[in-house]
């Protein structure tokens, strides 16, 4: 059993982070990120290699697949590019938690063979995980089975995207106004296909409106774990300055009401600044 928290990226300029090895730093905080950087193409072996040197044991990554894979091709007559990058992750691990097969807004119930398809053909020593956005997938129950059925056939998680609490009320400042502009407005979804579930929850600026409004999702957290499975929760805010705290305070929010949950690790202290 084990609660796994993080953030949208590991590092900001608003963080307590030395110069270098950000990523270390981040690891200090959080136990897992999610990797949305592959999303504009497969890094390096090398590069990967770096994340798994700076990074202990049972960290964990989310990584997104390229965009020319989902996005652009949508599945189909990718094995080439596919298989690229799962090599090229291959020094994470277990760290790889999961590869996020993240869908466009126009990937509709219609394209669900393409997602069948490519499922059924992925190497079974990974774990999946796939987010849709597409509105009839949250609002059409048919829909939505379809979808679970895809997805239990090859054992992945379907990832929700949580902005509830984002389009509680209108924005109030640029950073909230920009995500009201990017983020899908869709059903809250509260329902674990595995035993890895993941979510990602987005706030506002205000601290105190992103704690009220994941009360709910601690209270699924904590009965998720009490069944034997093992969620990673990701905290986002328009602005995402607040994400790393707000990463922590969720881990001890469960804490209080699951007392034998593993801990956080300590954070390190970030270097002090230099003159040269």
């Amino acid at each position: 059993m084990r609660l796994h928290v993080g953030c949208a990226q590991w590092t900001h300029p608003a963080w307590p982070q030395p110069a270098r090895e950000k990523l270390r730093s981040y690891a200090s905080w959080c136990t897992a990120v999610e990797s949305n950087t592959t999303f504009y193409g497969t890094p390096s072996v090398s590069t990967v290699a770096s994340w798994a040197a700076q990074t202990p044991p049972d960290f964990r990554f989310v990584v997104k697949l390229p965009q020319v894979v989902t996005h652009e091709r949508r599945l189909t007559n990718v094995d080439a590019e596919f298989r690229a990058f799962l090599a090229a992750i291959e020094p994470l691990g277990p760290r790889n938690h999961a590869v996020w097969i993240q869908l466009p807004a126009a990937f509709s119930p219609t394209d669900l063979g393409a997602l069948a398809a490519f499922l059924h053909q992925a190497p079974r020593d990974h774990r999946y995980a796939v987010e849709v956005r597409h509105r009839d997938f949250f609002d059409d129950p048919r829909a939505a089975a379809n979808l679970e059925h895809v997805l239990a056939r090859a054992n992945a998680e379907w990832i929700p995207f949580d902005t509830g609490t984002l389009f509680a009320r209108r924005p109030i400042s640029l950073a909230e106004r920009d995500a009201w502009m990017k983020k899908p407005r869709v059903a809250r979804r509260t329902r674990a296909l595995t035993g890895h579930p993941i979510v990602r929850y987005i706030g506002r600026d205000s601290v105190d409106e992103t704690v009220d409004g994941w009360a709910y999702l601690v209270e699924l957290v904590v009965g998720w774990l009490s069944e034997g499975r093992s969620p990673t929760i990701f905290l986002h805010t328009p602005d995402n300055a607040e994400s790393l705290n707000l990463a922590r305070r969720f881990h001890a929010t469960v804490a209080a009401a699951v007392p034998d949950l593993a801990p956080l690790p300590e954070p390190v202290a970030s270097e002090p600044p230099t003159l040269f």
